[in-house]
């Protein structure tokens, strides 16, 4: 079985100026970009490292990654490597896209979000077409804000049916959603309502901390994005002594990126080995319907 890696380093800088996300238009100085590209090799060394040990890798990010020429050439190495079976990336996709030609297409797949307000369709699905020219696997995500809901119905529209296009549930403000947009949105993307809601998750078996794990820049392990407790150090550390089942000590999840490792929850077979890249298993296909 693959040890799921999340790994994100010291970068928090991003090209975009989101309203809904605190690093919009960071930037990270010239010494903190040396200091996560310095990081981001010791990981890709101790990968190189540990030839036997199966491997699913995905970069996620406070800012835009790819935009940085070190994870480029990270996810370059990483994906020829035997012993990664994934290498996927959270991305913007602001970045050229000509040098994945040179990455192993068959481990690399791409979770690209897209930003009505800070990027023209025209330009961004010309990237999209661009990978699918390359054969590479990738999923589309937007946050479904209702200013974007024209926008969301318009991507769906030009993408290829067969790329599965995922809404994220904008939580911030409260039963956001009326009745008949959260229909609307359920359309566009069946699997809306996996997100929609938050799980109760508190003392709950997880395959965090024993399948899946983050890996900060400086090696330190913790279970997942959300619970920060210290495990062990990567670069230290017996990796094997740490993995162990540990129950949930959060309330409730309610992130992707968390939920889906839940035992109880049926992701894991919802979406066999795109689980890294959001892509299911199966396409849960889609309807247009006219705007809420």
């Amino acid at each position: 079985m693959s040890l799921k890696i999340h790994y994100r380093g010291h970068l928090s800088d991003c090209n975009y100026s989101c309203p809904y996300c605190p690093f919009a238009l960071s930037r990270n100085t010239p010494e903190e970009q040396a200091r996560d590209a310095r990081d981001l090799a010791r990981f890709v060394a101790w990968v190189q490292a540990n030839p036997t040990r199966p491997l699913e890798i995905l970069i996620t990010p406070y800012g835009e990654a790819l935009a940085r020429s070190w994870y480029r050439e990270a996810v370059r190495e990483l994906s020829h490597l035997p012993q990664v079976e994934r290498i996927a990336v959270q991305t913007n996709l602001s970045c050229p896209v000509q040098w994945l030609e040179d990455c192993n297409r068959q481990r690399l797949a791409l979770w690209l979000s897209y930003h009505p307000d800070q990027v023209t369709a025209t330009k961004f699905l010309g990237k999209c077409q661009a990978l699918g020219a390359m054969e590479i696997r990738y999923s589309v995500g937007v946050v479904g804000l209702r200013e974007h809901f024209a926008a969301i119905a318009a991507l769906r529209t030009q993408l290829p049916p067969e790329v599965y296009l995922w809404v994220n549930a904008y939580k911030d403000q409260p039963h956001y959603y009326r009745p008949a947009e959260i229909a609307w949105l359920t359309g566009i993307d069946p699997l809306f309502p996996d997100n929609l809601r938050d799980y109760p998750s508190l003392g709950q078996p997880c395959r965090t901390g024993s399948e899946a794990i983050l890996v900060d820049g400086d090696g330190r392990i913790s279970r997942c994005h959300f619970i920060k407790d210290e495990l062990g150090r990567l670069f230290e550390d017996d990796l094997d002594s740490l993995l162990q089942p540990r129950p949930c000590t959060r309330a409730l999840c309610d992130c992707h990126i968390g939920y889906v490792h839940m035992n109880q929850l049926p992701f894991y077979e919802r979406y066999g080995p795109g689980l890294l890249e959001r892509i299911p298993l199966r396409n849960p296909g889609f309807r247009i319907d006219p705007l809420p």
